[in-house]
């Protein structure tokens, strides 16, 4: 019996090392399985509004009423507040009559006029004829002077008036205030009876926002940021809504760092925006955005977790331990392409379906010798 046993033990040691009988346990295997692999860059975002237009005034004056309040939807030409008006009806009467009054006088003025060009001319004929003294050719000569300057002041005097009452007609228009463009107002800072004025400083009166697309910005440190390209997808979760993904395509990366960072040892990090469509307005401006930049990825690929690798050769392959159809353990060499931190691309080496052992080997059980046996040392 011991011998048998010995030469049981000589004939497993003949064995070839690649492959190991595997024992009754069942050994801790991964299947080979086919899947796309993605290799990205994560970064925290913030959602902003994309497209956004303040509401100012175009003449000074005191508001009348303000039409909508936060959260109310908007057209664009819309009014959104309305102004009283700056100049009084009463004023804008009174200077249409003194417009009328003067286009009267001038027409007077211009009679007079032509008269002083016809008596300046017959005296300037008479003179010729020596019919007539010089003061009365220089009377006349004066006469269609003073004509002509009344003229002119007359006119001078029509185009200040018609400054003003298309000054006037421009005012009464801008009492209504319109909305530039078609969206949500998220802020509102005007109340009736407040004065505004052109260019006033502060925060806006009213906020308009198109809420059907929002803008991701994103902080990409700067050892990934150089890995970022232009129309890349973007991919995106966001707190408020579990399990749900939202996408975009890579508009821009600034090339300025972002505020507060790189600075006194800080880490650096850059802005990247893209743009992501919102037609039901389920995303708000403010909510953090989980982000991943694909940076490459392969479709229907072999997969296998990472950490099953083994050590990587000269050649550039990586040793892995398959479980075949006879539960022999057989080490396999492996090439590998894309990868992440879970899984790996096998390029060659597996096939679809094979199992990889994903644990230690198996340690054979031993079956203890019967107790006589042990005790004589004969069978």
């Amino acid at each position: 019996m011991m011998v048998l046993n010995a030469g049981a033990a000589v004939a497993d040691v003949s064995k070839p090392p690649q492959a190991m009988a595997a024992t009754d346990a069942t050994p801790d295997t991964v299947t080979v399985q086919r899947g796309d692999l993605q290799q990205t860059v994560d970064a925290i975002g913030k959602l902003q509004f994309h497209r956004v237009s303040d509401v100012s005034v175009q003449t000074a004056g005191q508001l009348k009423a303000v039409l909508f309040a936060v959260g109310d939807t908007v057209h664009e030409g819309t009014v959104v507040m309305e102004m009283s008006p700056a100049v009084q009806a009463i004023q804008v009467e009174s200077n249409r009559a003194q417009m009328a009054r003067l286009q009267a006088e001038l027409a007077d003025q211009q009679a007079q006029t032509d008269f002083a060009e016809l008596q300046f001319k017959r005296q300037t004929q008479l003179k010729a004829q020596n019919a007539t003294r010089e003061e009365s050719v220089e009377s006349s000569r004066m006469n269609l002077s003073s004509a002509r300057a009344r003229m002119d002041s007359i006119k001078a005097q029509i185009q200040q008036l018609q400054a003003t009452l298309k000054f006037d007609e421009e005012s009464r228009q801008h009492t209504q205030i319109l909305a530039p463009i078609s969206g949500t107002v998220v802020a509102v800072n005007a109340r009736p009876g407040q004065a505004v004025s052109i260019g006033q400083a502060g925060a806006p009166l009213l906020r308009i926002a198109d809420l059907s697309q929002m803008t991701v910005q994103a902080r990409v440190a700067e050892a990934d940021v150089t890995r970022l390209r232009r129309g890349m997808t973007a991919n995106f979760q966001t707190p408020g809504y579990p399990g749900r993904t939202w996408s975009g395509k890579l508009r821009q990366v600034l090339p300025v760092p972002a505020e507060g960072t790189g600075e006194q040892g800080k880490q650096t990090f850059y802005n990247v925006l893209f743009e992501v469509d919102n037609p039901e307005q389920d995303l708000m401006s403010g909510m953090t955005a989980q982000v991943q930049f694909v940076v490459a990825q392969a479709k229907d690929a072999l997969l296998l977790p990472a950490h099953l690798l083994g050590k990587r050769d000269a050649a550039g392959m990586y040793e892995v331990r398959v479980v075949n159809a006879n539960r022999q353990i057989v080490p396999r060499a492996v090439k590998v392409g894309m990868r992440n931190q879970q899984q790996v691309q096998v390029l060659s080496g597996l096939e679809a379906g094979e199992q990889v052992l994903a644990g230690p080997v198996p340690v054979p059980a031993v079956a203890p010798l019967p107790k006589r046996a042990a005790l004589m040392g004969t069978p």
